[in-house]
């Protein structure tokens, strides 16, 4: 009797074990853009780090925002995992929620990416920074290790990437998001699709070069998968339509175990970006979460 409780006692360990998600990879560098269309991309011109990425790893031109296309409820559902009828942030420059969140952490805001990481992987070193201060209402900022204010992105752009370099260098962090501004700043600015906006997005091309390079000074390239993505398009010198222009942004894998050369051809949304990271870092998604892992883009 004793060996066959014993027997089933392990048994059930052994299942336990063989079910518990293993980690496609110990790092995770989420670059957003706010603003970056995938509409003629195309004719983007000097963008060769960020083509080497969609061309080396596995993408999509039709990652599609949730509504209204605009910045802070695109940004929360990107972190949150879940649409605006869930998390509650309804206009562009939402702070809280204006429809009460469905429900809360112990923070007080809906479950984000950083939250699931810090109950999950207490040790594990987070960031994310920031030009427009508008996401720093958006991402629980109690439960990351640290959060960098940037300055205004178009006019400081290589500066605050000074600081990003750095941060990855020093503290190579499990979960990162640095997050830009200026591309969606020259649209409205300039319009979309224009020189200007060509111009900027080299800028941040540049930008994605040098993070790629800290990686590597890091010493955790080769155990890191790189995500880039927009929150918004954008048409003229606006977003928050039903334009598809306003709501087709890229999405780009890139890294350890991401399928090389590979055109991802099912439907995906905003919200499955929070999913994604915690699939690939190998964490339980929140039953809260409505996002599912974008799981073609892995080997």
């Amino acid at each position: 009797m004793h060996r066959k409780l014993l027997f089933l006692l392990l048994f059930a360990f052994m299942g336990a074990m063989a079910s518990q998600a293993q980690p496609i990879a110990n790092h995770v560098i989420l670059i957003g853009l706010d603003g970056w269309a995938a509409h003629d991309l195309e004719n983007a011109h000097d963008i060769p780090n960020l083509r080497s990425l969609m061309e080396g790893g596995a993408c999509s031109m039709h990652k599609r925002s949730v509504m209204p296309s605009s910045s802070a409820i695109n940004w929360a559902s990107m972190f949150m995992g879940v649409g605006t009828e869930m998390h509650g942030y309804t206009t562009w420059g939402s702070k809280t929620p204006e429809v009460p969140s469905i429900t809360t952490n112990g923070n007080g805001i809906f479950p984000t990416i950083f939250s699931v990481i810090r109950e999950q992987m207490p040790e594990a070193e987070t960031g994310c920074s920031f030009e427009w201060d508008g996401i720093k209402y958006l991402i629980d900022t109690l439960a990351i290790s640290h959060v960098m204010y940037l300055r205004e992105g178009w006019k400081h752009v290589e500066e605050n990437c000074d600081s990003i370099v750095r941060y990855i260098t020093e503290y190579k962090p499990v979960f990162f998001a640095p997050c830009f501004d200026g591309i969606d700043g020259m649209g409205h600015s300039k319009g979309w699709y224009t020189e200007d906006y060509y111009d900027y997005l080299a800028r941040i091309d540049r930008c994605v070069g040098r993070i790629i390079q800290a990686l590597k000074d890091a010493g955790i390239y080769d155990d890191t998968v790189i995500i880039v993505t927009g929150d918004h398009g954008g048409h003229e010198q606006g977003h928050g339509t039903i334009d598809i222009r306003d709501m087709e942004t890229p999405l780009v894998f890139y890294g350890k175990n991401v399928r090389a050369r590979h055109q991802l051809d099912e439907p995906i949304v905003q919200y499955d970006i929070a999913a994604t990271i915690a699939y690939i870092l190998g964490l339980d998604l929140p039953e809260t979460w409505r996002g599912r892992p974008v799981r073609q883009a892995f080997e």
